[in-house]
């Protein structure tokens, strides 16, 4: 009886030695400041290009924290677009990546667009800071590759956050 006890008390002692060493990482969070700036360097790039779109900004989880939709812009690119980040940030990656793959043949993915898992269309890009993946941006309203270059300026533009 005596040595379970010193067994169990043993292992007790074990685990709770592992728990005390855990440690939470410092993680980086996107804010509405943030996404203001971000989707104002994406607007930039639309305005440039006289370009009119729909501007979601999500953070780490998927969820929408901005949206702008530029005047003129047809109220169906508001869903593309937050969608569009959705995918990006769901899967750590452009969603260029999903509509190269299925021009490419890569037709098992078009099942996961199906069921509205991914929306494999150009215009999603991760935002970073230093290496965290904090959020992602999307953009709707023009053709899909143009749709990119505005994303990617806008996540481009996480660089100069503090």
């Amino acid at each position: 009886m005596k040595l379970a006890t010193i067994i169990a008390t043993a292992a007790l002692l074990a685990t709770a030695a592992g728990a005390n060493g855990a440690e939470l990482t410092t993680k980086k969070a996107l804010n509405l400041a943030a996404a203001k700036e971000i989707a104002a360097a994406a607007e930039a790039e639309a305005v440039k290009n006289k370009w009119n779109v729909v501007i979601a900004v999500v953070d780490d989880g998927g969820k929408l924290i901005y949206l702008q939709r530029m005047d003129g812009t047809q109220w169906g690119s508001i869903d593309v677009a937050t969608q569009k980040a959705q995918t990006a940030i769901g899967f750590k990656r452009s969603t260029k990546v999903f509509e190269d793959a299925i021009a490419g043949g890569r037709n098992a993915l078009i099942s996961l667009a199906s069921n509205n898992v991914v929306l494999p269309l150009e215009g999603g890009v991760p935002i970073t800071a230093g290496d965290q993946i904090i959020g992602a941006i999307g953009v709707s309203g023009v053709t899909s590759q143009q749709d990119g270059v505005i994303a990617k300026a806008g996540a481009d533009s996480a660089a100069n956050l503090k």
